[in-house]
């Protein structure tokens, strides 16, 4: 869990509009409904996919549901899926190599866990775990106490308008390979 990336952002944003919606969304509206880059937004998905949290249909009508209740999947889980369970420390042992020690550290020096790591890996697991107690419905939940009540309409109008302009595309053009994206 080393440096948290724009993609775990992208992705939390975009799951949370997954999570009220009953149709398949393409990655490329999620994208351009929030102002973000399509290719960026479609290179997460795949990972999201992998780890269970999505699922994807191919076609006009095709793109992205939740597999899962909202209340079911944890920020952490998002976080491990596009990161990977990348260690947010990187212990280089440093302490062994002291030049007062010269060529063998002595072993009070290097036995157990270094001090710093430790620190490291307390910070982590207070991250890790206050990140797996909190769920994209918690999170969705403090939007719609934030947002006016006619917003999850304008959403709702907006993305279902987005469903509909795909699904009167001409019969014969061709989409891309990948679930979910929709030519422009």
């Amino acid at each position: 869990m080393a440096h948290l990336t724009a993609s775990v952002e992208y992705g939390l944003h975009c799951l949370l509009w997954l999570a009220g919606s009953a149709v398949p969304l393409s990655s490329r509206d999620l994208a351009e409904f929030q102002g973000i880059s399509p290719s960026f937004v479609a290179k997460i998905f795949p990972k999201l996919e992998k780890a269970g949290i999505v699922g994807a249909s191919e076609g006009v009508h095709g793109g992205y549901l939740l597999t899962k209740e909202p209340g079911d999947i944890s920020v952490l889980d998002v976080v491990d899926a596009i990161e990977g369970q990348k260690p947010l420390f990187d212990c280089q042992e440093i302490r062994g190599r002291c030049a007062v020690f010269g060529e063998r550290p002595p072993g009070w020096a290097t036995t157990g866990t270094c001090a710093i790591h430790a620190v490291m890996l307390r910070a982590e697991k207070a991250m890790r775990d206050s990140l797996a107690s909190q769920t994209l419905a918690d999170v969705a939940g403090v939007l719609d106490r934030k947002a006016p009540a006619d917003f999850s309409n304008d959403v709702r109008d907006w993305l279902d308008g987005r469903v509909k302009s795909r699904a009167r595309k001409p019969v014969g053009r061709e989409l891309s390979s990948q679930p979910g994206i929709d030519e422009p």
